[in-house]
């Protein structure tokens, strides 16, 4: 069986992994968190553009899936613990504790290997998704990088720990996926949506962390409402 290794969407998915690479070296190595924060936005803009053109052209593929989740392992995962581990020696951080942040990236590896064998997951997210809890962190990084808000090391440790449960609990999580483009059935995503865009107007990158706190949030009241009329 022959294998085609260079197609559009398999390139797409090279370009976030690449992305995720050099938000990792611009955090260890260059110690600049803004331009770590934009390589993580560009990785997610080429993560969601690779399924985008495999839907497009019918071009799905098995090696495609592996190799998305693969970089999303770098992209979504070791970059934004090197942002963390920059977050916690700038804040004066000492010693080992600080490679405790590395525990964000062994959790979105568990999570992005569970979303690929678990059914449940086609219309909606069980779990917050690794992008969403990458670019919190690139966020974050970057406006304590910019000297926007001042934090203490353990800040670091303690949103690693924090995302690390949210990436695999059993917690569903609405997805930003249309079926149709009607209202009906889709409230929550249009609302969302057009809120998030008008933080993003607003606050600029300041927005991300909320938006996403925001997402949880809005995950668990809808989780609840479910129950509550079941």
């Amino acid at each position: 069986m022959k294998i085609k290794l260079f197609t559009i969407p398999n390139i797409l998915t090279l370009c976030n992994l690449l992305s995720g690479c050099a938000a990792a070296v611009f955090a260890l190595c260059v110690n600049d968190l803004q331009w770590a924060f934009w390589c993580v936005v560009v990785a997610a803009v080429f993560d969601f553009l690779d399924g985008f053109v495999a839907r497009l052209l019918k071009s799905h593929s098995a090696i495609g899936k592996e190799l998305d989740s693969l970089a999303d392992c770098i992209s979504f995962g070791m970059a934004p613990a090197a942002v963390l581990l920059n977050v916690y020696y700038a804040a004066g951080g000492e010693g080992l504790w600080g490679y405790s942040v590395f525990v964000l990236a062994a959790f979105s590896a568990l999570r992005l290997a569970k979303f690929n064998i678990d059914e449940n997951q086609t219309t909606q997210f069980i779990g917050l998704p690794s992008p969403a809890s990458a670019l919190l962190v690139a966020a974050s990084g970057y406006m304590v990088g910019t000297g926007q808000y001042a934090v203490g090391p353990w800040f670091a440790v303690g949103l690693a720990a924090v995302l690390s449960y949210l990436l695999v609990c059993n917690v569903p999580m609405f997805a930003l996926k249309f079926k149709h483009y009607g209202f009906r059935g889709n409230e929550v995503r249009y609302i969302f949506a057009v809120c998030a865009l008008l933080l993003l107007a607003i606050w600029h990158i300041v927005a991300i962390p909320f938006i996403i706190v925001a997402y949880v949030a809005v995950s668990l009241a809808v989780r609840a409402a479910c129950f509550r009329k079941s």
